[in-house]
């Protein structure tokens, strides 16, 4: 396999998370009885441009299909982010009637509803219906495409050039990254700004966040890394913000090379802080799989316990990250009933891989676990709040990473 950004032969592994199917692949009570793709996962790294990447074994049409379960407006907190930054981006940018807003990759209408509201002209481009549909059910103006140069140049010619286009966990999930890119830089006008934010690759490995690797995931992005890809298309990073959301992101603000906008230091020093960590160098990526594999071995110890001791474990969150937790540690329905999640577009279903099934939050004061495992670590403290009159009082809270933690 080449670099997708680059070019370059991959020849440094950073984990196998051997075979599983895509990681939002739900699955109804009919589908069990088929047949379940299940593909390899395995992680290298570019010691050329040091973008880390997936394999390819899919493609995008097949994981980003109509009925893709997982909807942005489930999350409290994230729908507060979205409206923070709306209304940051809003007073930063002087943007008014005037100014056209993208969203590439809008989900269901969870940020652009704010612009909305403003009265600001937007566009949101969202390739899967499920969540198209719910966001113009909100009244936003949706492109049900995937994004690239092709669907650039359209949107020039049909709307206008973007102000402001936002790309919120979208840069990592396209298999051709250099086309994306290059659609941004056609795209956006002579002064327009962009936002976009990922998992920052250096928490992924500090905190081995090895359950947010799964195949809709292409890419694993560092500041170093993006700069060079968003720098050969005549884009510029102009300030970079380190932020708590997804278990530690970044979101980079960017302007076309020639703008007058000055770097602010937040670049450099962050640029300094990923070659100082080892991101730029293969040490940095050593040791990787040792530590993937003892969380496995540490969850699948802990269900064993707990079960020789007659104590029952649920879940909560139906989230990608848990699948490939999940699946990586071989935790199925023997060892886990089911999985809460308040996602109505996911209840009734089952995990891939493992088959678990996924009921509303409403049933936990049915069931009366003993210990509640939060898959979705990152959301860990909005759960539990939401949570907590529901269980016994005895129940206890865990994650699984990037340790196994009683919270």
């Amino acid at each position: 396999m080449k670099c997708r950004h680059c070019q370059h032969d991959l020849t440094l592994p950073l984990v196998d998370l051997g075979v599983m199917p895509p990681s939002n692949a739900y699955l109804s009570e009919q589908a069990l009885q088929s047949f379940e793709p299940s593909y390899p996962l395995k992680v290298w790294v570019c010691q050329h441009c040091w973008l880390v990447q997936t394999e390819d074994f899919t493609r995008a049409e097949q994981l980003f299909t109509a009925d893709y379960a997982y909807f942005s407006s489930t999350s409290v907190s994230w729908l507060e982010h979205a409206r923070q930054f709306a209304q940051s981006s809003i007073s930063k940018l002087s943007l008014g009637p005037q100014s056209f807003v993208v969203e590439l990759a809008s989900n269901d209408g969870y940020l652009l509803k704010n612009y909305l509201a403003a009265g600001i002209p937007c566009l949101g481009v969202e390739p899967t219906d499920a969540t198209a549909t719910a966001a113009r059910a909100l009244g936003i103006d949706v492109v049900s495409e995937f994004f690239g140069q092709t669907l650039a140049t359209t949107l020039v010619s049909d709307y206008r050039k973007a102000d402001l286009i936002i790309a919120n966990n979208v840069l990592a999930h396209v298999p051709d990254i250099n086309d994306f890119v290059a659609g941004i830089a056609l795209l956006l006008a002579e002064q327009g700004t962009a936002s976009v934010e990922f998992p920052h690759l250096l928490n992924l490995l500090t905190l081995c966040q090895f359950d947010t690797i799964y195949h809709e995931h292409y890419s694993y992005l560092s500041l170093y890394s993006a700069r060079q890809i968003f720098a050969a298309v005549g884009l510029r990073i102009f300030n970079v913000e380190q932020l708590s959301t997804h278990g530690g992101s970044l979101r980079l603000w960017i302007c076309h090379h020639d703008d007058s906008r000055v770097q602010q230091k937040a670049v450099l020093e962050l640029l300094a802080a990923e070659v100082a960590a080892g991101l730029a160098c293969a040490d940095g990526y050593s040791g990787f799989q040792h530590k993937v594999d003892r969380i496995a071995a540490d969850l699948t110890d802990f269900f064993t316990n707990c079960s020789q001791q007659g104590l029952k474990v649920m879940a909560y969150g139906a989230a990608a990250k848990g699948n490939t937790l999940l699946n990586y540690a071989h935790i199925g329905r023997r060892q886990l009933g089911c999985v809460y999640d308040a996602a109505v577009a996911k209840q009734g279903k089952f995990l891939p891989g493992s088959h678990i099934p996924i009921v509303p939050p409403t049933q936990l004061s049915l069931d009366e676990p003993d210990f509640l495992l939060i898959l979705p670590w990152n959301l860990a403290s909005e759960v539990m709040q939401q949570v907590k009159h529901q269980v016994p009082a005895h129940c206890r809270f865990l994650i699984a990473v990037p340790e196994l933690t009683f919270l």
